[in-house]
């Protein structure tokens, strides 16, 4: 049976890609460049502020200007963090449903705590969130199994029974290292290119909203055929 699940953060749990695009489009008029594709910048999004920054700048992270550039967009992103940012379709229902079946649930994001701490409490689920282990938190991130076993740890719940959902390679191999079922969630930020298939997901949705159900049918006891 379904004893926790683990979510990464951006492009899985929520959408934070609009207040990533709307910061960066000002800061490209700022500088007289012209506007970004906002898919482009969504596409990149799980590369953090250097694959957004570079990809719409076409600038490369080594450049002199770039340092700059890069902490000008943390600072707005911190005065910002979940102005346009909302849970995916989907994922509001099932987190009524975890905490209502008592089923801790928990983060495990590559984002700092820095910005995923005031995110959560920002978008209310900071008091329902069993567990959020960021990269700073631990000695190695994902893909690193590290930081999904310390989350289980402060859930209490055995990784053999969770599940970890995730948008990235890295999301499943962290997941899979830990001994725990994946769910590729194909909705969230991938490049156009990305082959989700050699992630070798234990699962895969196209949408949030199906989550619920499958997670609904892992979580019915086993019949005994004795």
């Amino acid at each position: 049976m379904l004893s926790g699940v683990l979510f990464d953060l951006d492009g899985t749990l929520l959408d934070t890609a609009e207040d990533f695009v709307h910061i960066i489009q000002a800061m490209l008029q700022e500088h007289g460049r012209p506007p970004a594709a906002a898919e482009l910048i969504r596409a990149q999004v799980s590369d953090g502020s250097i694959g957004m920054l570079s990809t719409a700048f076409k600038l490369s992270p080594e450049a002199a200007a770039f340092a700059a550039l890069r902490e000008d967009f943390l600072s707005r992103y911190e005065q910002g963090l979940a102005v346009h940012t909302r849970p995916f379709p989907g994922i509001s229902e099932l987190l009524d449903w975890l905490d209502a079946e008592q089923l801790p649930w928990g983060v495990v994001t590559n984002k700092l705590s820095r910005f995923s701490i005031p995110l959560l409490e920002q978008t209310g689920l900071a008091s329902r969130c069993a567990s959020l282990v960021c990269p700073d938190q631990v000695a190695r991130g994902k893909p690193d199994p590290e930081s999904a076993l310390k989350a289980c740890s402060e859930m209490q719940t055995d990784p053999a029974g969770c599940i970890f959902v995730g948008d990235h390679l890295r999301d499943i191999q962290a997941g899979r290292a830990a001994g725990m079922a994946t769910i590729a969630a194909l909705y969230g930020y991938l490049p156009a290119d990305e082959d989700h298939l050699a992630w070798q997901a234990t699962h895969s949705v196209q949408h949030a909203s199906e989550l619920l159900p499958w997670l609904q049918q892992r979580h019915q006891p086993e019949t005994s055929h004795v």
